[in-house]
């Protein structure tokens, strides 16, 4: 199954942090498609603005091509399938990647283990 790599993963992928497990790195690298959703990278600007993050955008942009990642773009599609998520969770940005690997059949790779309810689409990183 392809993969959409949730926005902590897909910055920890790129500057190769550790708390990324040799196998995730080897799965992300052998999985045929991986995506990066444009959400991920709205995401990453407002924390940029808030202070939360320190990155340059266009950098991070660039290393989704650089990285053979593809761009997710969000659909019309996409958000009318939020409304047939549960409200487990309620952090905009999980929620739109959680409804883009739903209807994109993809398996969202994240750290975030509060996604665990929504099921198989979803596979926590330890």
């Amino acid at each position: 199954m392809n993969l959409l790599l949730d926005t902590h993963v897909f910055l920890w992928f790129v500057i190769q942090a550790p708390q990324l497990s040799k196998a995730i790195y080897h799965q992300i690298e052998t999985t045929p498609v991986v995506y990066i959703s444009a959400a991920s990278l709205w995401e990453v600007v407002i924390k940029i603005q808030l202070k939360k993050l320190a990155a340059d955008p266009t950098e991070l942009a660039a290393k989704i091509a650089d990285s053979g990642f593809q761009e997710l773009p969000v659909s019309v599609l996409h958000t009318l399938a939020l409304e047939r998520l549960p409200l487990h969770h309620r952090d905009p940005f999980d929620r739109i990647l959680l409804a883009q690997a739903h209807v994109e059949h993809l398996c969202l790779l994240t750290y975030d283990a509060s996604l665990k309810p929504y099921g198989p689409v979803c596979q926590v990183v330890s």
